[in-house]
């Protein structure tokens, strides 16, 4: 059995938070989506919308920052299996960004939603 197999929540944590401090330290992108939710938070704390919109905005903004993060450990993981340029190893990887590409729309457009619905209240 593995030795990361069935660790303690601890130890599994601990992990996590250490994969999410490489990612955000070495990827630019990550830390752009990282800047882009704390706008979304300090616009959220100004314009007041109601609680459903609070969670819409940051349940979209946790999947793009999930698949920033499932794109990055592809990344590297692809890189460190095969470090030689290959035609199948660039596909999976321009699908990981595509699905961070899908992700960030699906943010955008709960925004868009959520200005349209606060330029249209009295």
């Amino acid at each position: 059995m593995s030795p990361w197999k069935n660790r303690p929540f601890k130890a599994r944590l601990r992990c996590a938070l250490h994969g999410f401090a490489h990612a955000a330290c070495a990827e630019r992108s990550l830390k752009l989506q990282l800047l882009a939710l704390g706008a979304a938070l300090v616009a959220l704390l100004v314009l007041r919308p109601a609680p459903l919109w609070w969670a819409l905005v940051l349940l979209s903004s946790a999947g793009v920052l999930a698949c920033e993060l499932l794109n990055t450990a592809i990344e590297q993981l692809a890189d460190a299996l095969h470090p030689h340029d290959s035609e199948a190893i660039g596909t999976v990887k321009d699908c990981a960004a595509a699905a961070v590409l899908i992700a960030c729309l699906g943010a955008l457009a709960v925004a868009a939603a959520l200005l349209t619905q606060l330029l249209r209240s009295p």
